[in-house]
């Protein structure tokens, strides 16, 4: 039987994300951008960290655009930048846009500590900023992101659950994300909650910028130094580390359980064919909408708590305005009825001829 999709959370989803709020200001709203009634015709300066992650240039980008689109009655703009996984370039994207007049910025950081100092530029230059997926450090005025602990303890619970009686039989590899994320943080923190007791840990690693290459090169070094019977499973913390971590393993022979995150279609595939046990879907559409929403009411001086009904804690703020979003464990058994039902992707887009088989047995046709 098909496993109905189970969504975890700390905070409860808002029922309507609406941006509609009253007239009252919200943290950050002492900044003149928010606290000047503007009309529907803004200007959103949109950076975002990086493209080697499918999800970027295919799913938030056009989400956030076509919601501010929506909310401003065709009238807002977005204005877009990417880093491409570099920090200096990042800090000078958002002096561009203080110069362009932006009136309010969204940002998902490339190091979360080095762009302190740019947030504050914008604040003082009048621009309130919302910290999107990854919590940004400085006065930032709002976020949105996934209970990114949790995440991490779901992936940690999936790969005990696929181990069962052998947790202890011999080593689990962890490949963690860059250091630079504080998600890769969050990740982390959850995982070991979840596993440290319960498992042996052979080999950690911080995979540096997330890159796959970087996590095989970490792959081929815990096989060496652990031997290749003695791996029994590993966690990774997305989806394409999982690819370079599987290409390392299956070099060597190895098929143990190995954990993601993202549901890129890549990793999808790789849990049909049975090469990943798992992967975190976070659904980008309900993310990318808090988002957009968030910044078209700071750039209308509007309140905020229609949309974040949470808060948040970042090293250098407190009691931040927020909006955490449920995250579902994804295994084959419930492709179907998550990324598929949400329109991610289609059943022509997974089941490729590679995989036409193993989509068949898994009742994707």
């Amino acid at each position: 039987m098909r496993r109905a999709a189970v969504a975890v959370a700390a905070g409860a989803m808002a029922v309507s994300l609406a941006a509609c709020g009253s007239a009252k200001e919200s943290k950050g709203g002492d900044s003149s951008a928010s606290s000047e009634k503007k009309g529907d015709a803004i200007k959103v300066g949109l950076l975002l960290p990086e493209n080697q992650t499918a999800r970027y240039e295919k799913f938030d980008k056009p989400l956030i655009e076509a919601k501010v689109k929506e909310l401003t009655n065709d009238k807002g703009e977005v204005v877009y930048a990417n880093a491409k996984q570099d920090a200096s370039t990042q800090s000078q994207q958002v002096d561009t846009m203080i110069t362009n007049k932006v009136d309010v910025l969204i940002i998902d950081a490339v190091d979360s500590a080095a762009i302190k100092n740019s947030v504050q530029k914008a604040k003082d230059a009048g621009i309130p900023v919302v910290a999107y997926d990854r919590l940004a450090q400085g006065p930032i005025s709002a976020y949105t992101s996934f209970d990114n602990k949790t995440v991490g303890k779901t992936q940690g619970e999936a790969l005990l659950g696929a181990l069962g009686s052998k947790a202890k039989s011999g080593k689990i590899v962890m490949m963690n994300g860059s250091v630079t994320d504080p998600n890769a943080a969050q990740f982390k923190a959850g995982a070991h909650e979840v596993l440290d007791g319960k498992v042996n840990v052979g080999k950690e690693y911080d995979t540096k910028e997330w890159k796959p290459e970087n996590a095989n090169a970490n792959m081929e070094a815990a096989i060496s130094a652990l031997g290749k019977k003695n791996i029994i499973g590993v966690y990774s913390a997305n989806d394409g580390m999982a690819g370079g971590i599987i290409t390392a393993l299956k070099a060597a022979g190895i098929k143990v359980p190995v954990t993601g995150q993202d549901a890129e279609l890549a990793g999808v595939q790789r849990i049909l064919a049975g090469e990943q046990f798992m992967s975190v879907y976070k659904p980008y559409a309900p993310e990318a909408d808090a988002a957009a929403e968030l910044a078209v009411a700071l750039a209308q001086g509007k309140s905020l708590d229609s949309v974040a009904k949470d808060k948040v804690d970042s090293p250098t703020d407190k009691q931040i305005p927020s909006l955490l979003v449920p995250v579902t464990s994804l295994t084959k058994e419930n492709i179907k009825d998550t990324v598929v039902k949400d329109k991610l992707y289609t059943v022509e887009e997974i089941c490729t001829p590679a995989y036409a088989a193993a989509c068949k047995k898994a009742g994707l046709q």
